[in-house]
């Protein structure tokens, strides 16, 4: 394998065949596209010395960490419609702009997430938040491209409407109810277009994981968590966790899984653990 491969997924929203040469030519990388689900995942197994670089969306990302021995370094290149993971290492949106800053970028040792041996970067979710990225993913992917950011405001709100705004508890962690649950890995959770999302404001890459999970959800409430996740403050009347290195969470009826923004199917029970300093990434 060459000393430096660019791992790219040519259906990933912001990559194109111009910005495919102009990243290649920048990071003086071999181009390789994904063909398939789980390609990338197979293309970093594959790779013992060098750099390997991803130019995709989240998806991507989450499938190349997960091939990672974690001793050769890992740069992400936002091409995806969100690309939360390189942008909250530091890493510009711009994809041209992120390669550039990687050609200087230090080697930078950061944990990972796992729950029930599935490995992810930056955030995982239980029920209601997973729920809304499976029926985002329902709508289909023109040309292969995952809907925008407003897509899935607009379908936060058609589902808190069916509910008339009330979550009630359906999981349980280490024994607490509540009513859905975030995973974070590091900070931001996520991003809506440019405006970051702290929803769990105390994560780190370089700590374990922190859960945010709120004990039930009533209508005025809502506003309130938003508030908080956009300036970085705890809420009332959630749970928060903080660098933690395992926990479980379980369910009397199976929920939505998602990690990375990707749908793993319902769960009754799953175990989240943290892989700490397990990844080295340029950023």
């Amino acid at each position: 394998m060459p000393t430096s491969l660019l791992i790219v997924n040519p259906k990933a929203s912001a990559v194109t065949e111009e910005r495919i040469d102009s990243v290649a030519g920048i990071l003086g990388a071999d181009v390789v596209e994904t063909e398939r689900p789980g390609h990338a995942t197979e293309l970093v197994r594959e790779v013992t010395d060098g750099v390997v670089y991803v130019f995709a969306g989240d998806g991507g990302f989450n499938e190349a960490l997960n091939g990672s021995s974690g001793e050769v370094p890992l740069g992400f290149i936002p091409g995806g419609g969100s690309s939360v993971l390189p942008r909250a290492l530091g890493l510009p949106r711009d994809p041209e702009a992120a390669a550039r800053q990687l050609t200087v970028a230090q080697p930078r040792r950061i944990s990972v997430g796992r729950v029930n041996g599935r490995r992810f970067g930056f955030a995982a979710a239980i029920g209601f938040p997973a729920e809304v990225v499976r029926r985002v993913d329902a709508r289909g992917r023109a040309n292969g491209r995952r809907p925008p950011d407003r897509t899935f405001a607009t379908t936060i709100a058609r589902g808190l409407l069916e509910r008339r705004g009330r979550l009630d508890p359906e999981l349980e962690v280490d024994g607490e109810p509540v009513a859905f649950a975030l995973v974070a890995n590091g900070d931001p959770y996520t991003y809506f277009t440019r405006l970051p999302l702290h929803f769990a404001p105390d994560a780190r890459f370089e700590a374990g994981l922190d859960l945010v999970a709120p004990r039930l959800v009533r209508p005025t409430a809502i506003p309130r968590l938003f508030a908080a996740a956009a300036l970085g403050r705890h809420a009332r009347g959630v749970l928060y966790r903080h660098d933690l290195d395992r926990f479980e969470i379980r369910s009397p009826e199976p929920l939505p899984l998602q990690v990375d923004g990707e749908d793993l199917g319902d769960v009754e029970h799953a175990v989240f653990e943290s892989e700490r300093r397990a990844l080295t990434v340029l950023a």
